[in-house]
């Protein structure tokens, strides 16, 4: 397991001095970075051998949200490879170790160069294989996500600069902050899931479309033909 800890800080938070649902997925996203780093097989390997790891699913689940200056520890670890896909865990705990989120990725391996995912090898593996952890005891939600039938719309979104990584794509936790800047305000996540379909990238047009249930929201953040760049489930809190 590769953990680091860290304190809550004031522009992590929103305005109820909580660590933001993007602070979160920031966090866990940073430490599966910091990992790769010091395993020697971060940014800098993958550009030299033309590979990437990308996203196709996230779910956590929030317990609880850290409050500012809180002091946490963020935690993550691979559980399986198979076929083209690695499986993540991450979580982050307050300082008594109680669990604050809990959190399941499935990531694959994209051949830069072919511009296709393909087969993790070995040699993809072996910086993680002592790495490898048992799974985390939480509730799996499928990966898919299923669209409802309805939905309302939302105003076009231009990709910025500012949504852009260093896979000169949108990164990961900024298609879940477009989402919930077109949800009402007091909404509160308890559980996000998100399943990628395609990068959006500098210049885009985004599109939302969202659907409301009893307890939660889908938005299909989509292309103008329809086709969705991630889809993004909540499920709200209380």
């Amino acid at each position: 397991m590769y953990s680091f800890e860290s304190r809550v800080r004031y522009s992590e938070i929103d305005e109820k001095r909580q660590l933001s649902l993007t602070g979160i997925l920031n966090y866990l996203q940073d430490c599966s970075t910091f990992q790769s780093e010091d395993l020697q097989v971060g940014i800098d390997y993958l550009s030299q051998s033309r590979k990437a790891w990308w996203l196709s699913s996230w779910q956590t689940v929030i317990e609880r949200y850290p409050v500012l200056g809180e002091r946490i520890v963020i935690s993550t670890w691979p559980y399986a490879f198979k076929g083209m896909y690695g499986y993540r865990n991450f979580t982050i705990c307050d300082k008594e170790g109680n669990y604050l989120v809990k959190a399941s990725s499935l990531w694959f391996l994209f051949d830069i160069e072919a511009g296709r995912p393909v087969r993790v090898t070995e040699a993809a593996i072996k910086a993680y294989r002592s790495e490898i952890q048992e799974k985390l005891d939480m509730e799996y939600a499928p990966r898919r996500i299923i669209l409802p039938q309805g939905y309302e719309t939302a105003g076009e979104i231009v990709v910025a600069r500012h949504h852009i990584d260093t896979n000169h794509h949108v990164n990961n936790a900024q298609y879940v902050e477009l989402a919930r800047e077109v949800l009402p305000e007091a909404v509160r996540v308890r559980e996000l899931r998100v399943e990628y379909k395609k990068a959006a990238v500098l210049g885009d047009k985004v599109y939302p479309r969202i659907s409301s249930g009893e307890d939660s929201y889908t938005v299909a953040l989509c292309n103008g033909e329809g086709s969705p760049y991630a889809v993004v489930w909540m499920q709200t809190a209380g």
